[in-house]
């Protein structure tokens, strides 16, 4: 599966795709001054900006499709009109999803890689390499 840097959330009474693909990651660092991971860390550990949680979630809108000037009336009407804690989830699953991976995302690659520990080949079985003269352990 390739990650697209997309989630699906309850925002402004609707299910909205928020995404960040890499142009919308370089248009949130151009906004804001600072990196992605640098945002989201600062919206994790506290040290956030109001802006950083407004730019987050209207950035997020668009990269997910949502017009340009649907994206800033919703942020106005449903984040800056409110306190920023009421927004600051969002933001942090939206950043997150974009820059570390949806959470849904590490469940399959955990399942993959137990289905992939659960295989009886050796490393070398199905391989043009000769077999190892060494014991298997025991």
């Amino acid at each position: 599966m390739s990650r697209d840097g997309s989630i699906l959330l309850d925002f402004a009474g609707d299910i909205r795709a928020f995404r960040f693909a890499w142009g919308d990651l370089e248009k949130l660092q151009e906004a804001r001054g600072a990196g992605p991971y640098v945002i989201l860390d600062r919206l994790v550990s506290g040290r956030w900006y109001v802006e950083d949680i407004a730019d987050v979630i209207k950035f997020g809108l668009i990269g997910g499709g949502t017009e340009p000037a649907k994206a800033v009336k919703l942020v106005r009407d449903e984040v800056m009109s409110k306190a920023p804690l009421q927004s600051l989830v969002i933001a942090q699953q939206v950043l997150g999803s974009g820059v570390v991976g949806a959470p849904e995302e590490e469940l399959e690659k955990k399942s993959e890689a137990a289905s992939q520990e659960e295989s009886p080949l050796s490393q070398t079985e199905g391989s043009d390499l000769p077999p190892s003269m060494e014991p298997e352990p025991s």
